[in-house]
Order: structure tokens, then sequence, then C-alpha cells
């Protein structure tokens, strides 16, 4: 069967009939697909990643940024190919890992702003709420190969960066903290201050942390009672 000016004509011999007026151009159009939506991530799936982040969290504060990804797995509750299709290699997971922290630091930081007491108190609930996410586990994990200038770092980090400093621009202008302190003063403290001690275990150093950074903090009240050595420590200090 086939068609001729749009006509069917059955018993037709199978044979190619030139268009009647040769010498035109014949112009074929082609269909552009439509471009693909975005498919969103299952709600199980998003469920399974976040409990590798999580898993793996725990596991480098424990026993660093070596373990392997299987008992990554296990503790997650999933499968190695489960972890793998969502990090490739272990630079992906420590990078989210490590992002995973800083966004929930950068959360903290957010609510003490909104917070609408007494402003150096306000810095205290987020120093000890930075210090339960352990955030000087995230040096070791920071190897030699790591990209520590990725765009999601470079953002969580600036994140982090400028709400912290609000916190404590706030806590000066009120006359609660002294002036002669800046972020990273505060950032190094709570790492240093929530890392334990070598050859002592997480566990038993943790029921120590918070005690000791009240310490810290009562030390940077103000009015300042000591002269301290050395120069603040800024933003830029801290990353050089």
């Amino acid at each position: 069967m086939f068609a001729r000016n749009g006509d069917f004509f059955p018993g037709s011999p199978r044979r190619y009939h030139r268009p009647a007026a040769a010498t035109e151009e014949c112009t074929v159009q082609t269909a552009t697909p439509a471009p693909r939506k975005a498919t969103r991530p299952r709600a199980d799936a998003l469920r399974n990643r976040e409990r590798i982040v999580t898993a793996a969290r725990e596991m480098f504060v424990e026993f660093g940024p070596d373990v392997p990804f299987d008992e990554i797995a296990r503790r997650a509750g999933v499968g190695n190919a489960t972890v793998y299709r969502n990090f490739p290699d272990r630079d992906a997971l420590v990078r989210e890992v490590v992002c995973s922290v800083m966004d929930r630091t950068a959360r903290a930081a957010e609510l003490a702003l909104a917070e609408t007491g007494d402003a150096f108190e306000a810095l205290e609930r987020f120093a000890h709420t930075a210090a339960d996410e352990r955030i000087s586990a995230l040096c070791p994990m920071i190897s030699s190969t790591f990209d520590r200038n990725h765009p999601d770092l470079e953002d969580a980090r600036r994140r982090v960066e400028n709400l912290v400093a609000r916190l404590m621009d706030r806590a000066k202008a009120a006359g609660r903290l002294r002036a002669d302190v800046e972020y990273g003063d505060l950032m190094m403290g709570v790492a240093q201050l929530s890392r334990p001690p070598a050859g002592t275990g997480c566990m038993s150093a943790d029921r120590f942390v918070h005690r000791h950074l009240q310490l810290f903090l009562d030390g940077m009240r103000a009015p300042a009672r000591t002269v301290l050595p050395g120069a603040a420590v800024t933003v830029e200090g801290l990353r050089s």
C-alpha cells in the first residue's frame, strides 16, 4: 500500500515516485525533543544517602577518615553498592561529610542569631552546639589530595564564617564580648577543646568537653581581665 499526494492506492507497484516539482528544495523538519525534566531522587534513596553521611561522620570521628567503606555501609544499614552509587570515591564522601557538618554548624549560628536575649549567651549556646558537631574531626579528614577549594566547600565555609562573625559582632556591640578576639579565636578554641587528647577514647573525653569549653568562653567575656599575647586570629589568618 503506497501513498501518493496524500491518497492510498491498494495494489500499486512498489516503486519510488519523485515529487512532481523536482526542482523545489524539500525541507525536512525534525521534531525537537522536549527537554527532559530532572528526576527527583526517591524518598528512600534520600534516606539512604543521609544514613550513609551520618554513619560516615560518626566513624570518621571514632576511627579517622580511612575507615573502610564496607564498615560505613554496615553501620548505615545499606549495601556496599549503595555507598558507591552515592559516593564513587572517598574524597566525594569526605566532602559530603564536611559540608554536612558545616551546614549543621551554620544552622546553629542562624538559630543563635534569631535569639533576642543576651548576645553573649546566644554565642555560648552556638559554641556548645558546634562542639557537639565535633568540628575538630574535620582537620584529619582533609588530606593532601583533598580539594579544599571545591565550590561546595567554599560556599559552606563562607556561610559559617559570615554567620559566626555576625554573632560575634553583635556580642561585641552589646559590650559582652571582648574586643580583641575574632572568628578564628572562637572556632580554634571550639575545635581544639572538642578533640580528645592523644591516648584517650572519644567517649571518655566527651564528658569534659562542655566543662572546659565554658572555661574558655568565660575568658572571652568583656571586660577583658588580661592582655592576650599575639594578634587576634581572623578568617584570613585561620585559612593561611
